[in-house]
């Protein structure tokens, strides 16, 4: 949603305007960074994974974790089993309808991506993915911490 003052931005404050737009429309339409969907799709990206290692992969608090991993186990999506290097963590791994869930999670999230850019040509996807590139280079040298 566009504000009304936006005419009268300069073309920073309307780039800027867009990204924080683009950024919301993106967290709404997302998996989310904890979510069952999200958990399920990495453990089929990287197989076996501690929960800790899960717990720091997605930013998230242990207690958030153990909850969705609790979830994610009821509904017979994961198997947690203790870890035979480290006897205080659990490793988690996808059994066969894990698998098939995160696939479907996979294919889902691809068709929304299509949907996403399909009001731009390949040549305008490319534009947009040099010029995106571009920033978002300079602003990890500007602003993120070394």
């Amino acid at each position: 949603m566009m504000l009304k003052q936006y005419e009268s931005f300069d073309i920073n404050n309307k780039l800027i305007r867009n990204f924080w737009d683009i950024s919301h429309t993106m967290q709404r339409i997302s998996e989310g960074k904890g979510s069952q969907k999200r958990i399920l799709m990495l453990l089929k990206e990287n197989g076996d994974i501690t929960q800790r290692e899960l717990t720091e992969y997605l930013g998230i608090q242990p207690g958030s974790a153990s909850e969705v991993i609790g979830k994610l186990e009821a509904a017979g999506l994961i198997l947690r089993t203790p870890s035979q290097t480290d006897r205080r963590t659990m490793d988690i791994c996808l059994t066969q309808a894990g698998q098939t869930a995160a696939s479907e999670a996979y294919e889902k999230r691809e068709q929304r991506h299509q949907k996403m850019f399909a009001c731009l040509s390949e040549e305008e996807k490319q534009t947009l993915l040099e010029l995106l590139e571009k920033i978002n280079m300079s602003w990890n040298q500007q602003y993120r911490k070394k």
